[in-house]
């Protein structure tokens, strides 16, 4: 499906119909940006819930974070 949509003087873009429909994105759902390149990945934010499980079997422990990089 190619649909095109064109950025206002306020900077917004309207959603293409087809594309809503088929991703059944409401009005008032929250999207986040994610910079690929030269473009942009525009995905929904999971509620919480859709979330749960989603590391089923991950250590608790043991597990590096931002300050044990070099």
């Amino acid at each position: 499906m190619a649909s095109t949509a064109t950025l206002s003087s306020k900077y917004q873009i309207s959603i293409p119909k087809a594309v809503r429909d088929e991703q059944q994105w409401e009005a008032g759902q929250e999207f986040v940006f994610i910079l690929k390149g030269k473009g942009v990945l525009v995905m929904p934010v999971p509620d919480l819930d859709q979330l749960a499980g989603i590391a089923k079997g991950a250590r608790k422990g043991d597990y590096r974070d931002r300050e044990d990089r070099y």
